[in-house]
């Protein structure tokens, strides 16, 4: 076969595996789901995913009055990022066998970034939960207040993870490392800015985060929170659209009418008055407003937010069954007030089986004068690396290809902390 891989090349590709693993801070941290890659190309690539029913429950031995239907969340799915790194070499370049090995290297560090930043931009630009700290980051008690958020909305124990800008997180191995009462612990804060595990969750220092800027929509923006102001949100399985067909429906964003979005944008955090968290379970009030994230910035007075206002005013059995929020007062102009008060980096917080990756396959053909090699990381994402020569100009192309896909499946389990909030 022409222009096969010898074994030096192979070698190199199974350490470059070994690498790109050992490069998957964040992606190694959520759930993985694996799809039949042929019913994906024949469905564009979109697989929708069931969310966790959430049941109710009634006093009494009769319940002739309590058999309701249940209705069914799903969320799309995406295979949608198709990531390459290409580079070429000369036949006299290839005598530097060092040389071609580095070239590898910053192509699978390359890969292994895109697909941390596609995990690390779903969690931040769509996760709900908003953890507000006026003062920089200290240490145990500013992990606490992201472990109280999911603990009183319901979020599963375990399997929680955080992930803190470099500055952040040394912010608060300074803390740990001050405490001479805390033993081991405090060593390995002082010697190598490490905290481990704290306030139930495995927390990671990230040299890259994104950024949020100082929300600068205006004090005065309201939202009605009347159940009959158009706010109230009715979860469903399916929509029928405007010709009669029926398709699912993603139950994660709600378009909601506002006062004015003038100065909105994407991404900023709020609380409207008076709509308290609930437990999603329990449905008890927490005590707590809730936190929801501006996902769009669609018109004049519409903006697309994350969770949906599920306050249960309608009184039908999807509301109640999914409810999230309480209106304590409903008015006609509850204030809506913004949390991202300075610019700041976004520090993910989150639940494993909130986000998911979705590795896929590209299929390049290998009797097309091509060489295809692949491979697949611990995670399930599947690397494939291709090699043609040209004979006319002497260079040899190479490109490291990975097909994956990057999914929020439920914001409310996720968030951000952002310190420094005045």
């Amino acid at each position: 076969m022409s222009n096969e891989f010898n074994k030096e090349e192979r070698v190199a590709f199974e350490q470059l595996l070994e690498g790109f693993d050992d490069a998957q801070v964040m992606a190694r941290n959520v759930r993985v789901y694996n799809t039949d890659q042929q019913a994906m190309e024949r469905s564009g690539d979109v697989i929708w995913r069931p969310m966790p029913y959430v049941a109710r429950s009634f006093d009494g031995l009769d319940q002739t009055a309590n058999f309701f239907d249940k209705t069914q969340l799903s969320v799309p799915a995406t295979i949608g990022f198709v990531k390459s790194s290409p580079w070429k070499m000369t036949a006299r370049e290839l005598r530097d066998a060092l040389q071609e090995g580095r070239l590898g290297d910053a192509a699978k560090l390359k890969l292994a970034s895109d697909i941390n930043i596609a995990v690390l931009n779903v969690a931040t630009l769509q996760g709900s939960l908003f953890v507000k700290i006026v003062t920089a980051a200290a240490g145990f008690a500013d992990v606490a207040l992201c472990e109280a958020i999911m603990n009183e909305q319901g979020v599963a124990m375990g399997d929680r993870y955080l992930g803190l800008s470099t500055r952040d997180y040394n912010g608060m191995a300074a803390n740990l490392a001050g405490r001479g009462t805390v033993q081991g612990k405090v060593l390995t804060a002082y010697e190598q800015a490490s905290i481990g595990r704290i306030a139930s969750f495995e927390a990671f220092k990230l040299d890259y985060t994104n950024r949020k800027t100082v929300a600068a929509g205006g004090a005065g923006l309201t939202i009605t929170t009347l159940a009959a102001g158009g706010n109230v949100y009715v979860p469903a399985a399916t929509r029928v659209g405007t010709t009669g067909e029926r398709g699912n429906l993603d139950n994660r964003f709600q378009r909601v009418l506002v006062s004015s979005t003038v100065a909105v944008v994407a991404g900023d955090a709020f609380t409207i008055a008076t709509v308290e968290a609930a437990h999603h379970i329990t449905k008890q009030g927490t005590g707590q407003l809730k936190t929801f994230r501006v996902i769009s910035v669609d018109d004049a007075t519409h903006m697309t937010i994350t969770p949906a206002l599920i306050t249960g005013q309608g009184g039908t059995e999807a509301e109640l069954q999914y409810q999230n929020c309480i209106v304590g007062t409903p008015a006609a102009n509850s204030a809506i007030v913004f949390l991202n008060t300075a610019t700041g980096p976004m520090n993910a917080f989150w639940h494993k089986d909130s986000i998911e990756i979705l590795p896929g396959r590209l299929a390049f053909p290998t009797d097309a004068g091509m060489a295809v090699m692949r491979g697949t990381t611990d995670q399930g994402i599947e690397l494939c690396m291709t090699k043609q020569a040209d004979i006319k100009t002497g260079e040899i192309l190479y490109r490291l290809d990975t097909l994956f896909g990057a999914v929020n499946l439920n914001p409310e389990m996720n968030g951000i902390v952002m310190f420094s909030q005045p």
